[in-house]
């Protein structure tokens, strides 16, 4: 009798902790975070339509690389969390010198490269998403100009920074950047990095121009190497360029909408690539339309959004994302009433927009910082925890969003 009951014990107790295993498991397949990924026009997660409101602070790396200044990204990602903002748009560059991550061509700085894995995990813990660029336009943090001063530090012949498109050493070297930046293994999370869903997307660069040919061709030839070349290294993790949403030669009639000018890139041509995955915008009409008035710059911005969702929808068939956008503190008259109302109209838009069919998809304010952090002002900072009704104004737009998102949802 003592041995059955002993069995039936030790059954009972095998029986409970199969079930153990089975309910902890079950539960990490529920809290694991999944991919977000694209159907069509649209940004889905875990199968239903996702929308977003969201920020820039390109600074995250450059400052958590000092430990003492780390608070301050996980300042910034609490409030930002706090205030419904599930994105984050941020540098995974910085290249040239002993205090960057790329201190030259595939020699990085390991503190640096751990800063970036403390943003992650920051941004993880926070529930909040990251869309990384890998490489800057302008000599901010190296960017273009320094991958050329490299080449040619080394004997390779060079005529100007727009042999970064076109250069084979210099497309190695950004080859070589996007291979370490993606096969990075978190120190914190353990997790590498292309296998991180944390990240939502990566950027090939932030803002490219190319004053050798404003067409957009010699970009487009850039973009149809890197694109595939990143996607054969992550096919997990969603792809864009990073343009601001210049029309060049493709389609002639839309470049009525450009604000006077072109810059080197074609946002139907460039987008078109079949490796991107979404589509992107920048506005700056207060730097673009100087000495116009309020009135002029938000009828711009208007056409601005109106005729890149067009394509977007009708001949991109990709998501839209409007990545970069904010008002200067430094305008004409600007108060802080002014910012708000901007960033109100520009959100009222972005809503109104979205609620058909959800291809426009959110924004990102520029830019979120700390307190303290007064270095990094540019006219265009907001500090939540100081700016009451900026702040106000964000939350508002994060609960339309995610209510849309959820009407969204309920029509699939």
């Amino acid at each position: 009798m003592t041995s059955i009951i002993r069995n039936l014990i030790s059954a009972y107790m095998i029986f409970h902790i199969i079930i153990s295993n089975l309910v902890c498991e079950a539960r990490l397949i529920r809290v694991t975070p999944s991919f977000v990924e694209r159907k069509g026009t649209e940004f889905v997660l875990n199968g239903s339509p996702f929308l977003f409101n969201g920020f820039n602070s390109y600074w995250m790396m450059n400052v958590a690389s000092d430990p003492n200044e780390r608070y301050k990204v996980s300042n910034v990602f609490r409030e930002a969390s706090a205030a419904g903002l599930t994105i984050c748009r941020t540098w995974a560059f910085s290249d040239g010198g002993n205090q960057s991550l790329q201190i030259s061509p595939g020699i990085y700085n390991e503190n640096v490269f751990q800063a970036l894995d403390f943003v992650i995990g920051e941004a993880k813990k926070n529930g909040v998403r990251l869309i990384l660029s890998l490489v800057n336009n302008y000599k901010d943090f190296g960017g273009r100009p320094q991958y050329v001063q490299w080449a040619n530090s080394s004997g390779v012949q060079v005529n100007n920074d727009d042999d970064f498109y076109t250069n084979p050493i210099i497309k190695g070297y950004y080859k070589n950047h996007v291979k370490s930046v993606l096969t990075r293994i978190n120190t914190i999370t353990k997790i590498t990095y292309k296998d991180e869903p944390t990240i939502m997307a990566w950027e090939l660069i932030n803002e490219p121009r190319c004053q050798v040919d404003y067409s957009g061709k010699t970009i487009n030839a850039w973009v149809e190497e890197m694109a595939p070349y990143v996607k054969s290294i992550d096919k997990k993790h969603l792809l864009e360029v990073g343009l601001e949403g210049f029309y060049g030669d493709s389609i002639s009639d839309r470049k009525q909408y450009n604000p006077g000018f072109q810059v080197g890139s074609d946002f139907v041509s460039n987008n078109l690539v079949k490796e991107i995955d979404f589509a992107t915008i920048h506005a700056y009409p207060d730097s673009w339309l100087t000495g116009q008035n309020d009135t002029v710059q938000m009828e711009f911005m208007q056409k601005w959004m109106t005729s890149h969702l067009e394509d977007s929808r009708t001949i991109l068939k990709k998501p839209l994302v409007f990545t970069e956008f904010g008002k200067s503190k430094n305008d004409p008259g600007y108060d802080i009433n002014s910012r708000d109302s901007f960033m109100n109209a520009v959100y009222s838009s972005i809503y109104g927009l979205a609620q058909n069919g959800g291809t426009f998809a959110g924004g990102l304010v520029w830019q979120l910082l700390d307190e303290g952090m007064d270095s990094y002002n540019d006219g265009y900072e907001i500090v939540l925890t100081q700016n009451s009704s900026t702040s106000n104004v964000i939350s508002q737009q994060s609960s339309k969003m995610i209510a849309l998102e959820h009407t969204l949802g309920n029509k699939h």
